[in-house]
Parts: structure tokens; C-alpha cells; sequence
């Protein structure tokens, strides 16, 4: 019975407060939904990409590859030649993008039909709808699922325009799959499958392969095979099992994964101060009641487990709340994360997202940890005090304010380990995670002693203009301080987040934007279009890069091919720079001397590595790395360290004779023209496209034109991390009105004695008004150091570990402005409804109530 009654007067407290109890439930909601929104969308990715990989892979036990070029054909017949040679099967691969339909980016898998039986059951091998004499003769005849199809807007016998690099080629639609379940359909939905010739054609691979698939026997038959099979093999060529691509990718793209992951957890740190906040106010409102609970008999256990169970009410509601808010705006987040992938790393096409239920589960542990952790300080601390202080209001405020100067040394040592975790030597982001933890616990603790010093130096200012009713208000803040210091901690730290994430972007924006100033020093800039935006790897058609450069108007010009080269196992950009007869150098170094580098570079072992190459893998001017050529693996000398914001991987920088002399591949990626004085710079545009015929489309931009959709492309990549900050602010939004509103509905008494002894509604608003005000200016000063200190901490410690990238750190005075604007409007907010409600209240009512 006991048990019963205690959980009726719980959930009547709670049904007493909707307003209240709403906001808390959205805050929990939102920042579970952050965190497993961003990994879904992460996860849904990676397994859009592995269900790809594992169906052009197949039943492969291990690929032999080779360098960028590939492998020539005929390395094929040598192994089918060799005694005892492996069950294999060649493969020509590559992605282009559909002219028709979505105009998504599709998959070429070129494949020969006869020895696809142990690898790909998928491929048509005689009999059935598909006609393999047809699939064989005909010029580009494709084959596509039935979802693809629909996709795309064709039906077999129809055309199929794709591009590639700029280049258009056209198929046809001989047949369609019929996948034999859904998982199927889905794992080959974007696939165009070719014959091996035909895929040759279309991806300009004519000769080439781009790999060949192994069947060995597993154990130790398996590996005695393959080390008799690599003495073998020609120089560059090496075998890889299949995982190690999709092991590769996820190197790749972890930094990128794990700071989403970090910024959706910073919301829900929001969140947890909060649920805090909300639960320690649940408590002081409901003081004397626990007393007389204590009072009556109600032991600390039973008072313990009866606010550790409204938690539990709360995390549960809110959590399964979140978890299905979470789904719905992953779909939306899936978007975002596939083109930024699509951006920087490599193709991927996501078409649904994945449910994981690891995810799932572990937004609702972290919903109902947070929620129970955050409750159980106030649980505590309602359990543990005497009936009769209890009872006390004035017993509480004292204690508050003489704990205030010690919980404000307190904050001074967590702040000191804060300091201390942020500054070991170390690459690992979990010291800096927990620093970064840290310092916001430290502010926080650091609160309640600022706020009672601030609050007093204030009552003289506002007592000026506002006479009575500005000491009042000021006063009432320092005299509530149980109650407005966790109010300011909530809105401190929801703030501080908006500015932190705020003031790293515009950092990192105004970086690459300084960059790109110094780096982009052509006047024009000619490339094809290339499906992966960052890396620019796609090739002029023979000739026509040399074309380019010898267009009437042109003084000097400059060559770039972009490949890319296995570094222990991470596929990692390699550029090589023909700076022909042009002055310029647009680099800036972090390690080699300027004016030797180059002189240095001439060398036929020498390459420069970008700041992030040399982060990752420990390297600088002197040291050595090993590239996985067409010659075979060779080792390269570094002489310098240079700037790049281009690749959070890194890259490898030579000059072209040294590429030409260790990769069999002298075609193009771009071409830099310099114009001759006086040159008008559109006509020369005109001029360069007219030069260029139709034979391949082509980029052609002027130097203020790149950088502009240089730093549009960094815009797109960081749309999310946008989104992620607004959702932050969401969950500031409500922290800082919940708040305040809790704070001004606790005084409810209060204001309606204030007004049986003459105040008037109008003055109880202005009293109301001055107090949220200066409540919400107060989170506001103590949002924007901590802001800018995380700020620091993101760009300087965080980002660097991750990336490897040195940002400079740019104060905006528009986030601080915008941070400000927040808690006063918020708390402008937050005073309506308890004024309104105040003015309304039975004066009579609250002096028998007291």
C-alpha cells in the first residue's frame, strides 16, 4: 500500500507540471535521437558499401591487384597457364553516373561469363532469360536488376547514357536480373554488369584489369599455394583478400565517423544537464512534501528509489521517444553522410537505412544511463537530509551558499585534470574526450560561487533604473541560489556547446579559405569531372591535356595526376606535379626548407607529404615511406612537410618523372594555365573550351570560380556538422527554457505573497522580467569563455588528433552575438508563462498555503 501511495504522489507530480515534464521528455528525446540518428546514417553507409563490395567480390578467397593502372591482361593468361594455377577470374571494375533517371552513380562490373561459376552466381552462364551469345557480341550490352531499372526509367531493349570523366558512352539493356531474395536485390541494386571488353570501353581501361579474383583452399594448403604463387607475379602486383578493402575504407573514413559520433554525444551532454537539471528542481520543489514524507515514516531508501523512479519514468518515455525521432531524422542524415563521403573518400550509393540494432540498444542505454545518472545526485541528496532541515527552506540556502565557495575549488581541480588530460602527448582521442568532459564539469562546479558574487555586484545597477524591483530581482537570485545556480549550469553548458561547435567551423572555414588564397595561383583551371569531388582523379582523353596547354594566350602551365596508392593498406592520394616552365610553387611548409625542397624533390626517390600523411604515421623530413607502385613496393625519401586541407588521409606529393619512372600511367587529372600579361582571362576561357571541342566535357574555371566551389564543397561536407549544431541549440533552447520556467514556477508562493502585500500584476511581470533577464544575461557571460575554450579544445586538440590538420582559431563575434541571443531570448521566453500564471494566482490562497 505504502509503495502504491508514493507512486501515485509521483506521477501526480509530474502530471501537476505537463509543461515541465514535456520539455524534459523532448531535451532526453533529443539527445538520444542526435546520437543514434548520426549512427545510423554512419552505419547505413558502411554497410551500403560492404554489401557492394561482398557482391562484386563474391566467393573470392583473395584479389590479385595491382598498382593505379590496374593490371594488363595478359598476366591473366600467365596465371591460367602456370601448372597447379588457382581457380580464377578476371575483373574489370569501376563507378560512372546514369544520364537517365535519379542520375545516380552506378557500378560497372565487367566479368567473363565462363569463369564466374565459383566466384558470382549472379552472372548468366547459358540458359534462362538472359542470351549469352547477345550478353557476349553485342557492343555495350548490359545487364541491370529490376529495382535498377525502375530507378533509371528503362526496361530491357532500352538505351542506357552513362558518363564517365566527362566522357558519354551508351549500352543496352539486353536483359534484367531477378535477384533471389530482398537482401540480394538489395546488395545489387546500382550494378551494371558488362563483359569484360565492354566494361574495358566504358571505363577506359582498354587492355587492363582491374583485378583477378583468387578461389584458394583454406589452411595451410591455402597459404603454401599462395607463397608458391607470388614469386610469380609480376613486379606491382600483389595478392589482398577481399576484407582488406573494406578494412581500408574504414581507416578512411573513422576520423570523419568518429567526430559525428563525438558532436551527437555533445548533444546529448546537453541533454544530461538537463535531465539534472530538471530532476533536482523536481526535488527542491517538492521539499517539504519529502519532508513530510521523512516525517511520517518513509524511509531514505523508499525516498531514494522514488525519485530514481520518476527518472526512470522520464528516461523511458523520452528514450523510446528519441529512438523513433532518431530513425526518422537518420533518413534525412543518411543523405548528408553519403555525399560527404561521396566528397572526400569514395563512390557509395545508400539507398535505405539500416536499422542496426546494436545501435538501438545503445541509444537506450545511454538514454536511460544518462537520465539515472543525471538523477542520482538530487535523489541523494533529498534521501540524506533530516525531516526537519527538510522542512526548512532557509537551512537549504545556507548550505548552498557555503558550499558554493568549496564546490568552486572543486571546479578549479577538475578544471586543472580537465587541462592536464587535453595536454598529454598522445594521439588518442579518448584523453582528449575525457579533458574536453572535464572542462565543462569544472565550469560548472565554478557556477554557483560566480553566480552569487555577479548577482550581488548587480542589485546596485538595476536598483538605478529600476529601483526596488531591480535590487529585488538581483537579490532573489543570489537568495534562491539552490535553484538558479543549477539553472545557469544547464544554460551555461547548453550554450557553450552552440558556440564551441560554431566557432570550430568558422575556424575551419576561414583555414581552408587562407589556403585555398595561396594555393589556387593559376588563372585557369582545366579538369573532368571526376565522381569522388575531393580527390579529382579522373583523366583527360589522349592529347587533349596537351591541347589544352598549348591554347593561343596561354604563358606558362602546369600538369596534375591524382592516383590512388596503397599505404600500408589505406588507398592514399599520390599527386604528380609537372610544374613545366611556371614560377610558382603554391606550397607552404610545415617542416623543409622552402628554397631546397624543390631542388631536393628533382631526385627520383624524393617525395613531399601532406601535414595530415605525416600526423598519422609519425613522419617527418628525413623519413621513409613505401608506396605500392607498378614496379613493386619502393621506398621514398621525404624532404619536406606541406599545408594541405584537401584530405584528412594525406597525401604523397613527387613530380612527374618520378611518377612516370615507377607508374606505367602518363595520363592527366588536371591542367593549370597560367595567362600571358594583359590576357583577358574570360576570353582565354572561351578560347580554352573552344580548343577542347566536344570530345570530353570538361571543368573549366577561373581561379576566383574554384575557389568559390572550393569552399561550396566545404560547405556540403559540413552541412551536417550545421545540422548537428542546430540540434544542439534545439536542446540549449529547451534547457534554458525548462530551466527558468521550473525556476520561476518553484517561487509561485513567493510571487503570489509579493502580491497579497501590494505588488501589482504589471510590477510582478517587471519583477519576473528583471530576474529571467538577468538570469539569462548571466548564462550568457559564462557561455562565451567556456565556448571559446571549448573551441580550442575541438580545433587545437580534437581535430588535430583526428585529422592532423593546424587550423588557426577565429573568434566570430556573430556566434558570441548568437549565443547571447539565445539565453536572452530564452529567457525572455521563459518568463511569460510564470507571470502570466503569477498575476492570476489567489493571493488569499498563498498566504493560507504559507
Amino acid at each position: 500500500m505504502k509503495q502504491r501511495l508514493l507512486i501515485r504522489s509521483s506521477l501526480r507530480h509530474l502530471g501537476s507540471h505537463p509543461w515541465l515534464t514535456a520539455l524534459s521528455l523532448l531535451g532526453i528525446a533529443l539527445g538520444v535521437a542526435v546520437v543514434v540518428s548520426i549512427d545510423l546514417a554512419n552505419a547505413s553507409a558502411m554497410r551500403a558499401f560492404e554489401r557492394s563490395t561482398d557482391t562484386v567480390a563474391g566467393r573470392a578467397t583473395h584479389q590479385l591487384v595491382g598498382g593505379p593502372a590496374g593490371l594488363p591482361e595478359s598476366v591473366y593468361r600467365d596465371l591460367r597457364l602456370q601448372p597447379g594455377a588457382p581457380v580464377s577470374a578476371p575483373v574489370v571494375e569501376g563507378h560512372v553516373r546514369a544520364r537517365s533517371g535519379d542520375h545516380r552513380t552506378l557500378t560497372v562490373l565487367g566479368v567473363d561469363p565462363f569463369a564466374e561459376a565459383p566466384f558470382r552466381s549472379f552472372v548468366p552462364r547459358g540458359g534462362g532469360k538472359v542470351d549469352l551469345g547477345t550478353f557476349l557480341t553485342e557492343p555495350g550490352a548490359a545487364l541491370l536488376t529490376q529495382r535498377t531499372a525502375q530507378a533509371l526509367n528503362v526496361k530491357a531493349g532500352d538505351p542506357l547514357v552513362v558518363g564517365m570523366e566527362g566522357v558519354t558512352k551508351r549500352l543496352r539493356v539486353v536483359a534484367l536480373l531477378q535477384p533471389p531474395n530482398e537482401g540480394s536485390a538489395q546488395a545489387m541494386e546500382g550494378l551494371v554488369l558488362t563483359d569484360l571488353s565492354t566494361a574495358q570501353e566504358v571505363l577506359g581501361q582498354v587492355g587492363r584489369l582491374s583485378r583477378i579474383d583468387l578461389k584458394l583452399p583454406g589452411g595451410e594448403a591455402g597459404e603454401a599455394r599462395l607463397a608458391s604463387l607470388r614469386p610469380l607475379l609480376p613486379e606491382g602486383a600483389e595478392v589482398v583478400r577481399p576484407q582488406a578493402r573494406g578494412n581500408a575504407v574504414e581507416q578512411m573514413t573513422r576520423a570523419f565517423r568518429t567526430n559525428l559520433t563525438a558532436l551527437s554525444l555533445l548533444a546529448l551532454v546537453v541533454g544530461t544537464f538537463l535531465i539534472y537539471n530538471t530532476m533536482t528542481f523536481s526535488v527542491v520543489q517538492r521539499r517539504e512534501q519529502l519532508g513530510r514524507l521523512r516525517a511520517v515514516g518513509i524511509t531514505r531508501r523508499e525516498l531514494f528509489a522514488l525519485v530514481l523512479g520518476e527518472a526512470a519514468v522520464l528516461g523511458v518515455v523520452g528514450t523510446v521517444a528519441g529512438l523513433l525521432l532518431g530513425i526518422v531524422l537518420g533518413r534525412g542524415l543518411m543523405e548528408l553522410v553519403t555525399r560527404t563521403l561521396n566528397d572526400l573518400y569514395l563512390v557509395v550509393s545508400v539507398r535505405s537505412l539500416s536499422l542496426e540494432s546494436f545501435t538501438l540498444m545503445k541509444g537506450v542505454l545511454l538514454g536511460l544511463g544518462a537520465t539515472l545518472a543525471a538523477a542520482m545526485l538530487p535523489a541523494w541528496e533529498a534521501a540524506r537530509s533530516a525531516p526537519a532541515v527538510t522542512l526548512r527552506r532557509s537551512s537549504l540556502e545556507d548550505v548552498s551558499r557555503n558550499r558554493a565557495p568549496k564546490l568552486a575549488l572543486l571546479g578549479l581541480a577538475v578544471l586543472a585534470l580537465g587541462v592536464g588530460l587535453l595536454a598529454l602527448p598522445t594521439p588518442e582521442l579518448l584523453p582528449a574526450y575525457a579533458g574536453l568532459f572535464s572542462v565543462l564539469l569544472g565550469a560548472s562546479l565554478l557556477v554557483p560561487w560566480l553566480t552569487a558574487k555577479l548577482a550581488g555586484l548587480a542589485a546596485g545597477p538595476l536598483g538605478r533604473p529600476f529601483g526596488l524591483l531591480g535590487r529585488m530581482a538581483a537579490r532573489g537570485v543570489t537568495a534562491n541560489l539552490s535553484r538558479t545556480a543549477v539553472a545557469l549550469a544547464a544554460l551555461m553548458v547548453a550554450v557553450a556547446t552552440t558556440v564551441g561547435v560554431g566557432l570550430m567551423v568558422t575556424s575551419f572555414r576561414g583555414t581552408v579559405a587562407d589556403w585555398l588564397e595561396s594555393s589556387l595561383e593559376a588563372d585557369i583551371y582545366v579538369s573532368p569531372p571526376s565522381l569522388v569531388t575531393r580527390r579529382g582523379g579522373a583523366t583527360f582523353a589522349p592529347g587533349l591535356a596537351e591541347q589544352v596547354r598549348t591554347t593561343p594566350g596561354v604563358a606558362s602551365s602546369s600538369t596534375l595526376r591524382t592516383v590512388q596508392v596503397r599505404v600500408d593498406g589505406v588507398p592514399t592520394d599520390v599527386r604528380a606535379v609537372d610544374f613545366g616552365n611556371t614560377p610558382v610553387r603554391p606550397y607552404r611548409f610545415k617542416q623543409g626548407n622552402a628554397e631546397r625542397v624543390w631542388k631536393e624533390l628533382e631526385a627520383p626517390d624524393a617525395v613531399l607529404v601532406s601535414e595530415p600523411f605525416a600526423f598519422h604515421r609519425r613522419l617527418g623530413v628525413g623519413g621513409t615511406v613505401e608506396l605500392a607502385t607498378d614496379k613493386g613496393p619502393r621506398r621514398f625519401r621525404v624532404v619536406g612537410v606541406y599545408f594541405d586541407y584537401g584530405s584528412d588521409t594525406g597525401t604523397v606529393l613527387m613530380q612527374r618523372s618520378t611518377y612516370l619512372h615507377h607508374f606505367d600511367d602518363a595520363r592527366v587529372s588536371g591542367v593549370a594555365l597560367y595567362a600571358e600579361p594583359g590576357q583577358d582571362v574570360d576570353a582565354l576561357m572561351a578560347r580554352v573550351r573552344e580548343r577542347a571541342g566536344t570530345v570530353q566535357a570538361l571543368g573549366i574555371q577561373s581561379n576566383r570560380a574554384l575557389r568559390q566551389l572550393s569552399l561550396e564543397v566545404f560547405d556540403r561536407t559540413f552541412t551536417i556538422t550545421h545540422v548537428l549544431r542546430l540540434l544542439a541549440v534545439g536542446v540549449a533552447f529547451i534547457g534554458v527554457l525548462s530551466a527558468l520556467m521550473a525556476l520561476q514556477l518553484e517561487r509561485a508562493r513567493e510571487l503570489a505573497v509579493l502580491r497579497a502585500t501590494g505588488l501589482t500584476p504589471r510590477q510582478l511581470w517587471g519583477l519576473v522580467s528583471l530576474q529571467t533577464g538577468l538570469l539569462g544575461l548571466l548564462a550568457g557571460l559564462f557561455s562565451l569563455p567556456l565556448g571559446v575554450a571549448l573551441a580550442y579544445v575541438l580545433v587545437h586538440v580534437i581535430n588535430q588528433r583526428s585529422f592532423g590538420w593546424t587550423l588557426q582559431l577565429l573568434v566570430s563575434g556573430d556566434v558570441l552575438t548568437q549565443a547571447m541571443v539565445l539565453a536572452l531570448s530564452a529567457a525572455a521566453l521563459a518568463g511569460l508563462y510564470p507571470s502570466w500564471k503569477m498575476s492570476r494566482a489567489n493571493p488569499a490562497l498563498a498566504l493560507r498555503e504559507e
